[in-house]
């Protein structure tokens, strides 16, 4: 599977982005593919084919003819372990078909700020001097780096109980005065604290302090696997470019990287 870029709002569909999204949709028409990819989809360490058979109740032929339809999209990637075939689902899917809807449907334009019910126990306020060991520790969690070159006034972090908890910020891509409004953002939040609305607050104060300072685009990469960020930066507005295949190497495997982008509605 790979990604298109997106239809500017009231043009008509592309001929060859028609033709792509038409050959997804048309593989998909299958009720028994659908319930495969399902399967795939739910199963993180993959599926053989004649464990697929049995879960789907139907012969190993015609399980393999809609393994190979799938796989030949690019919906599915296979691998040989002996004499079994291990199906595994593409990453990709998780934004490309969503993308594929949105182009469709027309939902590329940009879309008003922000995520909603904000948690009220969460503040978020400037980055501090006296925030660095706080921040190294949230960035040692994970493989995030901690820029230095942040735009003036574009750099947050979030506090329980007086506590940080998480950071965001906004760094320039480009020195030229042409990208003087194009940012790339950053959004972490500290392990112990995730799924509890410190990333929503972080992000409504990046965008809405983006969009007040005329920033027109912030972007961003995200690994294909971390579906809680990719859904956090689409309920702000950021929409799927592409997927960035083999752009980084994390513990020692090339991993492909959703490219997304959020247009101001404002300015």
């Amino acid at each position: 599977m790979t990604m298109v870029a997106p239809v500017p709002h009231g043009g008509l569909l592309p001929e060859q982005e028609a033709a792509t999204y038409a050959g997804w949709f048309a593989c998909l028409a299958e009720p028994m593919r659908v319930k495969l990819l399902h399967a795939v989809a739910t199963s993180p360490r993959g599926l053989t084919v004649g464990a697929l058979t049995e879960i789907l109740g139907t012969s190993q032929s015609t399980c393999s003819h809609h393994v190979r339809k799938l796989a030949e999209v690019g919906f599915l990637h296979l691998r040989k372990e002996g004499t079994a075939t291990v199906v595994t689902i593409n990453q990709a899917c998780c934004s490309g078909l969503p993308h594929a809807a949105d182009a469709v449907m027309g939902l590329l334009a940009p879309r008003p700020c922000c995520p909603e019910n904000l948690p009220e126990d969460v503040v978020v306020r400037a980055l501090g001097d006296d925030d660095g060991e706080s921040v190294r520790r949230i960035q040692s969690e994970g493989i995030a780096t901690f820029e230095t070159n942040w735009l003036t006034g574009h750099r947050w972090v979030a506090e329980v109980d007086g506590e940080v908890v998480g950071w965001a910020g906004a760094v320039p891509v480009s020195e030229r005065e042409c990208y003087r409004g194009v940012a790339e953002t950053s959004v972490h939040v500290a392990e112990g604290h995730r799924g509890r609305g410190v990333g929503k607050a972080l992000m409504y104060k990046l965008v809405t302090e983006a969009d007040a300072a005329g920033i027109w685009t912030l972007q961003t990469s995200i690994f294909t696997d971390d579906r809680a960020s990719i859904a956090l930066h689409q309920s702000a507005g950021y929409r799927t470019v592409g997927i960035r295949e083999r752009i980084a190497r994390r513990d020692g495997v090339w991993q492909d990287a959703v490219f997304l982008e959020r247009r101001s509605p404002v300015v």
